[in-house]
């Protein structure tokens, strides 16, 4: 299993590093592949980096303990997904071109013409604190994988993933991520169905597969546990929940950078067309999976529950698929650690600094001191994958989601309103977070429906608006 988990990841890392080729040495490129890339990579990477370690570690994890209610997750994240899609990401694209902006930051702060430089830094500076630790958790999911399969200590992972980052950096920028992306997306979803069907069969089929289910207590109810309310309410304020947090996307840099680099706007749908697709099966695929491994593992009081899809792929699987499934997971968990550093690394270089860097040895050991912080932090947290994604998830998308929200749907608000928006909405997450009502309802919702409010008050009744002589540009 060793050997084979070594060459598959060998040659995920040779189709990462082949982009180097296509590089052209430029600070666009970089951060950008100068907006080139064809609507399938976009979507394949899109989703891969949505998703990753979050979803085979974390979400598998959270399936096997929470049993059927977990779908309301599963539905409500795509569900809120694909409706921020409709009004945002082509718009995102169209500003990107539009700005010549290589940042999440730039793009957003000078969406309707040049503004002063306190957002961009702002939003540089929230960026970089919680993809910092969003990286740090993509690390520690890697780790989690390669300790109960191969029995490595948990650090081993953790500094094999920071050498392939730094590795992906310096030779292909993001480039690199998105190649890598797009390979394991499509060898994670022919293992994950090999996996899906080997249990089933195992198990006797899926009639037998839901009576065996059915026998645990609770574990086939609609209705979680824990609700804020009780009954049709409380399940009904759960899911919109989980709505907010799929329409949370698009607070994201890491993901959203993917569809920044598309070749053309009007190439979105076709992107968006390969990003469904995949993240519906998918999940589907991967919610069975984590059902399914109840009736494998059945220890749950001992047992580390964001194990379960490497540790069931061990009882199924020959050693040479599980070496593939852990491959495909750890270069996942990598290709996304790549992009979230890439977007620390443009946050420090061109959206904080005083000046805008242009030489790429200086992007390039920048993205070399953020990958080693998010190291830190891997190998010295005690969160679980879990947290530590839903926190800085929270976070990022209360913080700019109502922003490119407002931008999208035609706001022009001046930079007052815009730096309090992004405040309230991220003071109400962490409020919500410090006060214990998480694991009730995504902490996002509050902090998202705030924000939009104080630019519907402040666009509406104050007119915090940009200069008219903005507004032409």
């Amino acid at each position: 299993m060793t050997l084979s988990f070594i060459c598959f990841l060998t040659l995920f890392a040779l189709i990462g590093l082949s982009s180097a080729f296509q590089s052209k040495g430029n600070k666009s490129d970089y951060y950008l592949a100068s907006e080139s890339v064809s609507p399938w990579l976009v979507g394949l990477s899109a989703v891969a980096t949505n998703n990753s370690g979050y979803m085979f570690i974390g979400v598998i994890g959270y399936t096997y303990v929470t049993g059927l209610a977990s779908i309301w997750l599963m539905a409500g994240w795509i569900l809120g997904d694909f409706l921020a899609s409709l009004y945002v990401h082509k718009q995102l694209k169209e500003a990107t071109a539009k700005t010549k902006e290589v940042s999440f930051a730039g793009v957003l702060s000078n969406w309707h013409g040049k503004s002063g430089n306190g957002l961009q830094r702002i939003i540089g500076l929230i960026s970089l604190a919680f993809l910092i630790t969003y990286a740090a958790a993509q690390l520690l999911a890697g780790s989690k994988a390669l300790h109960v399969l191969l029995d490595w200590p948990l650090w081993y992972g953790a500094v094999i993933g920071a050498v392939l980052v730094c590795l992906y950096c310096f030779f292909g920028g993001i480039r690199a991520s998105i190649w890598t992306d797009a390979a394991q997306s499509i060898v994670m979803i022919v293992a994950m169905s090999i996996l899906l069907v080997t249990a089933v069969n195992s198990v006797g089929g899926l009639e037998q597969a839901y009576s065996s289910l059915a026998t645990i207590d609770g574990y086939m109810d609609w209705t979680p546990e824990k609700l804020l309310l009780p009954g049709v309410f409380g399940l009904a304020l759960f899911i919109i929940s989980w709505i907010f947090a799929g329409l949370s996307v698009i607070g994201q840099p890491h993901v959203m950078v993917r569809f920044m680099t598309l070749n053309n706007a009007d190439n979105m749908f076709k992107a968006k067309l390969w990003y469904y697709l995949w993240f519906t099966s998918f999940y589907c695929m991967a919610t069975a999976v984590g059902m399914l491994s109840r009736l494998f593992i059945a220890d749950t009081g001992s047992f580390d529950a964001e194990l379960a899809l490497p540790t069931l792929a061990q009882h199924l699987l020959p050693e040479v698929l599980v070496g593939l499934i852990l491959a495909g997971i750890f270069a996942a968990t990598m290709s996304t650690t790549d992009s979230l550093v890439l977007s620390c690394s443009s946050a420090v270089t061109h959206d904080i600094s005083s000046k805008k860097i242009e030489k790429t040895w200086v992007l390039k050991a920048t993205t070399t001191v953020v990958t080693f912080i998010a190291l830190l932090l891997a190998l010295t947290s005690k969160q679980s994958v879990f947290n530590m994604v839903i926190m800085a998830w929270s976070g990022l998308a209360s913080a700019f989601a109502p922003l490119l929200i407002t931008q999208s749907l035609g706001g022009r608000p001046n930079q007052l309103l815009s730096i309090t928006a992004i405040f309230v909405g991220f003071a109400v997450a962490l409020l919500w977070r410090m006060a214990g009502l998480t694991e009730f309802i995504y902490e996002g919702l509050p902090g998202i429906i705030i924000g939009l409010l104080i630019f519907y008050i402040g666009l509406s009744h104050f007119k915090l608006t940009l200069p008219a002589q903005q507004q032409k540009v």
